[in-house]
């Protein structure tokens, strides 16, 4: 069965929370259990993603979306979308830097990941979270 769900949230750093607490409760509701390993992944994946757009989005950009879907395997694919053009990249942060790591997580969590280019109207950075003892 594959279940989706999205939803725009406020380009405010508050909403890093509401996207990992509205990601949280659509994957219970579909199944995934508290302390499933898949459930846990994803909502720190979003949590990367949102705080990324936040931090790093375009100035004038009042919303962002955040997508989830349960896939029948028990897997997750995310998608946060912005109008920002320039894709995320991985940095080497120095090791006293205080941010800089979000993407290393994201690429060491995930399945897979990756960026769509949405043309003119931005960007959507996707990741794949696969379920405990899958790919």
């Amino acid at each position: 069965m594959l279940r989706r769900n999205s939803f725009r949230l406020p380009r405010h750093p508050a909403s890093v929370g509401l996207a990992r607490h509205r990601v949280r409760d659509h994957l219970v509701d579909w199944g995934h259990g508290e302390g499933d390993a898949a459930l846990e992944d994803a909502v720190l994946l979003v949590s990367e993603l949102a705080t990324n757009v936040v931090r790093h989005g375009p100035l004038l950009e009042r919303e962002f979306e955040v997508a989830v879907t349960a896939l029948a395997d028990g897997s997750c694919f995310i998608e946060v979308s912005d109008e920002g053009t320039v894709p995320p990249r991985l940095r080497e942060p120095g090791e006293w830097d205080e941010s800089g790591r979000g993407l290393f997580l994201v690429q060491h969590i995930a399945s897979a990941w990756g960026v769509w280019s949405r043309g003119r109207h931005g960007q959507t950075v996707w990741v794949l979270v696969a379920p405990l003892g899958g790919p």
